[in-house]
């Protein structure tokens, strides 16, 4: 076997190796304690995919399935109306709506839930968020409602069920992160005080 072919099979072998095979059953059984240990509570270990994952904790008051991502990669979870069976809103040209989902989200400190329209309600309805993206606080234990804009002409109607926008964790800076320092100037940059429309159209 060449140099080559040797390097290119270790390779393979190192990018398959699996963090499961160098851990005993008991030390997999540990690894929340380990987390909580050094400051990673909201953290959880995966040993399915041997993957640390992000704890978001939910209470769905809704009928419709708990959160989900739909694909590998992707970045947003739908959001589904909660509705009395039966019911529907009906949001008319150029009006806004509130949308009740059933959900409940605690999100970990230094993390915020975005909530974004969906890209095919847009092109096809004209339906966006109108306070897009919307903010979810850690700190924040109610209901996720969604303010529901209709840019089109034809009113939109909204059943229980009905994928209405989409949510992404986000990680941001807060006060434990952050520092402002008043200043008399601040550094020069390239851009400098160019503000709409500077790049150009």
């Amino acid at each position: 076997m060449s140099g080559n072919n040797k390097e290119k099979t270790e390779l393979e072998r190192l990018m398959n190796l699996n963090v499961n095979d160098f851990l005993t059953d008991e030390e997999k059984s540990q690894m929340s304690d380990i987390f909580n240990q050094v400051g990673m509570e909201d953290w959880i270990y995966e040993p399915g995919d041997s993957s640390m994952k992000l704890k978001i904790k939910i209470i769905n008051n809704s009928t419709n399935p708990d959160p989900t991502y739909q694909k590998i990669g992707d970045s947003g979870f739908d959001f589904m109306a909660n509705l009395p069976e039966g019911e529907m809103i009906v949001v008319g040209p150029l009006k806004r709506a509130l949308i009740p989902t059933g959900l409940h989200f605690q999100i970990p400190i230094g993390f915020e839930l975005q909530v974004r329209p969906r890209s095919g309600l847009a092109l096809k309805n004209g339906i966006t968020v109108l306070n897009t993206p919307g903010t979810v606080d850690s700190g924040y234990r109610g209901e996720i409602k969604i303010i529901l804009y209709n840019t089109d002409e034809a009113p939109f109607v909204v059943r229980n069920g009905d994928r209405i926008a989409q949510g992404v964790i986000a990680p941001v800076q807060f006060t434990k992160t952050t520092k402002f320092i008043r200043v008399n100037n601040l550094d020069e940059s390239d851009r400098g005080t160019g503000g709409f429309g500077s790049t150009g159209v």
